[in-house]
């Protein structure tokens, strides 16, 4: 088996029964945002257009699904494989640009061409990227891999029923807006910062160690932020107030907290040749010397980037919808959103107050409790957006029903907030259609957990998070002050009172192991 990177989470699978491309970018994304890193454009992407057998998208972020790659170097008869998603916004993105050979992707089952064996394992909860992330796993008899990118999978047992990988692919990187866009003060930024990247680095290492195959190679970020006003948001950033671990960073991670795994680079060019555990590993896009320049002087190299890919900037600018006029626009998603809103009782009870936005000229609340979209009046707020108005005129003229995937990850907004994250409202401004509020309402009714606990620590706690469900006798731990953290998410709670550390909302049921055995004394048990 040969794999090559073809930069973020892309790459070129070649087996012994045909060739699969997955997550092909070259971007860039979220409105001009994201570049690849390091470039990618040097690589024969007619070529790998030409000899793909089938076609991976692994969720529909726009840093895995490039519509215009697609439409210039992708054949139209591919044989694409779809992961088993609950809503079909992204079979109707790949229909939209001509693809029909599709083949849908049971969960977790066995797809078998000759040799080669192919399992998609999907996510569905509406935190899970665009509501939907997977995993690709591969098995072609003379190795094993598995692309798992950026997906957080709870069911491990399942995923790896497949067998164990040769090789291990994953996200190390971070891929959110947090604590960039917010309103905070400069030490509070930098502190967040190292929180975030190191949660990324635990929830990394959770995974490298439960999947335990011999070679780990770090990709799906980190981006490139190339646009002047977001330059400095690069990697740990010029004040030290970002999240983005590169490739190089993440390595020297893995050396010092797990020195038994391989770590490799993997990069735009890196081709992996592997037969079961034995691997051979070539640079056919740049030389070590390269290399070397682009994570050691890395400044340097973003640098000589920027001052070169600036017309690609002004390209995606110029191709924004124009700026529609306040009043227009608070009709437009007063009658896009109330609707939605009428139908999002949990979402509504989550959220549990007033929303600013500040878009160009209008300045509108969204009223949760009340289902209303109104011009603000100086009501209180438990978050405000400032977000301008061309982002949101092309989310309009787009019917863009996920803002995460295109506004939020852009980072070309700002937030602050009166308390603790709100998921209800991000999950909200991520699922902007009937399918997907009644999807995710139905969802957030059948997570309520009452029924089964399970012993971790001197503690009786629910088995199920409430976050995600994960098992929490495999993903929980708890330290001596009785604060529990789910490594998935490293979302924390105070199990003395049940409540969530990390967001609004989503409490836990715990007791001491010594009070569960008396409270079963007193009965009688």
């Amino acid at each position: 088996m040969r794999i090559t990177g073809l930069g973020h989470a892309g790459m070129f699978i070649e087996t012994v029964g045909g060739n699969i491309i997955c997550d092909p970018v070259l971007g860039p994304s979220f409105y001009g945002s994201w570049f690849p890193f390091p470039d990618n454009r040097g690589l024969d992407w007619e070529k790998y257009g030409r000899e793909a057998d089938f076609l991976y998208i692994s969720h529909r972020h726009r840093d895995h699904f490039d519509p215009t790659l697609l439409q210039r170097y992708i054949r139209k008869d591919i044989e694409v494989l779809l992961p088993d998603y609950p809503i079909d916004d992204l079979e109707k993105d790949i229909r939209a640009l001509g693809y029909d050979n599709i083949t849908y992707a049971p969960a977790g089952e066995v797809i078998q061409r000759g040799e080669l064996k192919i399992m998609i394992t999907p996510l569905r909860a509406p935190s899970d990227g665009p509501i939907g992330d997977s995993s690709l796993s591969v098995d072609d008899g003379t190795a094993s891999v598995l692309n798992q990118n950026d997906s957080h999978p709870l069911d491990l047992e399942r995923l790896l029923s497949f067998g164990k990988p040769d090789a291990y692919f994953t996200q190390t990187s971070g891929a959110i807006w947090w604590p960039m866009v917010y309103d905070l003060p400069q030490d509070a930024k930098q502190n967040f910062a190292r929180l975030k990247r190191d949660a990324q680095n635990k929830r990394a290492m959770f995974y490298i160690e439960k999947v335990d195959a011999p070679h780990v190679f770090p990709m799906a970020g980190p981006p490139m932020f190339l646009r002047d006003d977001l330059f400095k948001y690069n990697g740990f950033g010029l004040d030290d107030d970002s999240i983005f671990t590169d490739q190089k960073q993440f390595l020297a991670h893995l050396e010092e907290k797990a020195p038994q795994y391989d770590g490799q680079l993997f990069v735009p060019g890196t081709v992996v040749e592997l037969d079961h555990t034995d691997m051979a590993i070539t640079q056919t896009l740049y030389t070590d010397a390269e290399i070397a320049h682009i994570f050691d002087e890395k400044w340097e190299y973003l640098e000589s980037q920027r001052a070169s890919r600036q017309q690609e900037i002004r390209d995606e600018e110029a191709s924004r919808a124009e700026t529609i006029p306040p009043a227009e626009m608070l009709e437009t998603l007063k009658a896009w959103w109330e609707p939605l809103l009428k139908k999002s009782r949990t979402i509504r009870l989550g959220v549990g107050g007033c929303v600013r936005f500040r878009i160009g000229d209008l300045d509108m609340v969204v009223d949760f409790p009340r289902a209303k979209v109104r011009e603000y009046a100086g009501e209180e707020c438990i978050y405000w957006y400032t977000i301008p108005a061309d982002l949101v005129s092309t989310n309009i003229r787009d019917h863009e029903i996920d803002w995460s995937n295109s506004i939020f990850l852009s980072m070309q907004f700002h937030v602050g907030r009166s308390g603790k994250f709100n998921e209800f409202l991000t999950t909200f401004l991520k699922c902007l259609s009937v399918d997907r509020i009644e999807y995710v309402e139905n969802w957030y009714s059948e997570q309520t957990d009452q029924t089964e606990d399970a012993e971790i620590g001197d503690w009786v706690v629910q088995r199920r998070c409430p976050h995600l469900r994960a098992d929490l006798t495999k993903t929980g731990k708890v330290d001596e002050d009785g604060v529990l953290t789910c490594s998935m998410h490293d979302w924390k709670w105070d199990l003395k009172t049940g409540r969530c550390l990390s967001t609004t909302g989503h409490p836990i049921r715990a007791k001491k192991v010594d009070d569960v055995t008396d409270d079963a004394l007193r009965l009688g048990v």
